[in-house]
């Protein structure tokens, strides 16, 4: 396994960690800024998401510079993005941070897409991540890091970004999908 695997891998290996640091119950005090309590554990929990999810670029970065890019990767990196974003969109419903709803259009978006990639797959095909893909997943970390950090520093300017930005990963993930499915449609009336 090369080395932007070996990095992906982990990144799959960060995503146990953050989940308990998130619903463990751990009581490491709150910090207050702007009128708003964020528990110590939602910002190590952010930090961690935050962490994880910039070894994307990584892994990104060296299997273009080194030209390591293995079909393994174009399959794992996407995948390894929609668990990490997954758990912790559960998570922020769980927590009462992100609308239920929304959290199941990201999700089903995701069931679908991977889907999609397994039908090619049987065919031989292997898709990577396009730019819209690239794009949705970058809006949905930056919502999810902004809902796990309870919208600071934002609140001081009492904008709701982790709201806008929640709600722009949506429209990214529903044009995506489209996407996904529009260049692919050949995969359905040709599958057997």
């Amino acid at each position: 396994m090369n080395l932007p695997n070996k990095i992906t891998v982990f990144r799959i290996l960060l995503i146990p960690v953050f989940m308990i640091i998130m619903l463990a119950g751990f009581d490491w005090g709150t910090i207050e800024a702007a009128g708003t309590k964020l528990p110590v554990s939602h910002l190590a929990g952010a930090l961690l998401f935050i962490f994880a999810s910039a070894t994307d670029w990584v892994d990104g970065y060296f299997a273009r510079k080194y030209n390591l890019v293995t079909d393994l990767g174009k399959f794992l990196d996407p995948l390894a993005d929609k668990l990490l974003v997954s758990a912790a969109l559960i998570i922020l419903t769980e927590l009462g941070l992100a609308p239920s709803w929304m959290v199941v259009v990201i999700i089903s978006r995701e069931f679908a897409v991977t889907g999609l990639r397994l039908i090619l797959a049987g065919g031989g095909e292997v898709i990577a991540a396009n730019m819209l893909g690239k794009i949705k997943t970058w809006t949905q970390i930056i919502a999810v890091s902004a809902l796990l950090l309870h919208n600071l520093p934002f609140e001081y300017l009492s904008i709701p970004f982790a709201s806008i930005f929640l709600w722009i990963a949506v429209v990214f993930t529903v044009i995506s999908g489209w996407d996904y499915f529009a260049k692919n449609k050949d995969a359905f009336m040709h599958s057997k």
